[in-house]
C-alpha cells in the first residue's frame, strides 16, 4: 500500500510564501514523475508543476518564476516552494506520483495525496 501525505498548506497574505511537502510511503520500488496540481472552487484541476525522476521540471505559465518544484529521492518527497503568492493561487493543492510498488510492475501506478488547502488573502 502506497500513501502520499501532503503538508504545508495554510493561510498567507498576498506576496507571502509557503512550502508544500508530499511524502510517499509504503511499498515503493521506484518513483517516476512527481507533480503538484491545484483545483480552485468552480474550476477544473490544473497542473502546477512537474518533475521527472531525472530532475527535469515543467511549470504552468501562471506560476513560472514564482514557484519551484524539487524532490528528495532518498526521502521519497516532493516539494513546492511558492513565493510571491497571489489571491488567484488560492486552491486545494494535491500531489501526484507515478510509483512502481514492486519490480513486477511494468508501468508505474498513479497515486494521489489527499490535498492541502492554500488560501492567499489579506
Amino acid at each position: 500500500q502506497v500513501q502520499l501525505v501532503e503538508s504545508g498548506g495554510g493561510l498567507v497574505q498576498p506576496g507571502g510564501s509557503l512550502r508544500l511537502s508530499c511524502a510517499a510511503s509504503g511499498s515503493i520500488f521506484s518513483i517516476n514523475n512527481m507533480g503538484w496540481y491545484r483545483q480552485a472552487p468552480g474550476k477544473e484541476r490544473e497542473l502546477v508543476a512537474h518533475i521527472s525522476d531525472g530532475g527535469h521540471t515543467k511549470y504552468a505559465d501562471s506560476v513560472k518564476g514564482r514557484f519551484t518544484i524539487s524532490r528528495d529521492n532518498v526521502k521519497n518527497t516532493v516539494y513546492l516552494q511558492m513565493n510571491s503568492l497571489k489571491p488567484e493561487d488560492t486552491a486545494v493543492y494535491s500531489c501526484n506520483a507515478g510509483i512502481k510498488p514492486t519490480d513486477s510492475y511494468y508501468f508505474p501506478v498513479s497515486y494521489w495525496g489527499q490535498g492541502t488547502q492554500v488560501t492567499v488573502s489579506s
